[in-house]
């Protein structure tokens, strides 16, 4: 029987709405108790000290950038599943601004066998990956792509990852995609009030001599948005 107890460890837990410092035994991968301290142990118990550390359920990051495909000399698929596990993650969505872009069920295909592949070094606890699917081709903007095909190709919600300014054109992506029952997610901002700001506009943009970006950029994108 193999037993692990950490010491001090900030236990996160939403469902029971624990959040508190404590130590944890761990027999055989099983958490077994949770308690203020815990005292008695047998003698092959490995004591680690945990202060500083978290330990909580896996993380969902719903909205990754990917350096690979694509961009391998900045982000592998390897790399990046090792940082998201060494950061707690369990599972990733990636957007589609990869190169190829997600615009089509054939990429995303490639893209599901990808945590099968003998060439890929993968973690101990390798996270899952899903995919976001393009609203339109190339993310340019400009025409939709086949949405139902990519949403039967199992990919969790669809974006640009970038401004969508024609306001007809997302009109008619929210009617193709509401029977879809897909979530989206729609940048909200205006890139001609934005201006190439490259923060939020006010003091701090001052100071730093950098073009900022209003408030009223985001705020007049997302009431339009809600209009539509």
């Amino acid at each position: 029987m193999n037993s692990k107890l950490l010491q001090q460890v900030r236990v996160l837990d939403p469902v029971s709405g624990i959040d508190q410092v404590a130590d944890v035994l761990i027999t055989d991968g099983v958490i077994t108790a949770v308690e203020t301290h815990i005292k008695e142990i047998s003698s092959d118990t490995v004591v680690q000290d945990c202060q500083g550390h978290i330990l909580g359920p896996g993380l969902v990051e719903l909205y990754s950038h990917s350096g690979a495909p694509g961009h391998e000399q900045r982000e592998t698929w390897s790399s990046l599943l090792a940082a998201a596990a060494n950061g707690g993650f369990t599972r990733l969505a990636i957007l589609p601004d990869t190169n190829p872009r997600l615009d089509n069920a054939a990429v995303l295909a490639q893209r599901q066998e990808l945590q099968n592949s003998p060439h890929l070094t993968l973690p101990p606890s390798s996270p899952q990956l899903y995919y976001w699917g393009a609203f339109t081709i190339g993310l340019e903007g400009q025409q939709m792509t086949e949405l139902a095909e990519l949403a039967l190709g199992g990919v969790v919600g669809f974006t640009d990852e970038r401004p969508l300014c024609n306001l007809g054109l997302v009109r008619r992506l929210l009617e193709y995609l509401q029977p879809l029952g897909k979530p989206v997610a729609l940048w909200a901002c205006d890139p001609k009030l934005a201006n190439g700001g490259v923060m939020r506009e006010g003091i701090q943009s001052i100071g730093l001599g950098l073009p900022g970006n209003p408030a009223i950029a985001e705020s007049s994108a997302i009431a339009a948005l809600l209009e539509v």
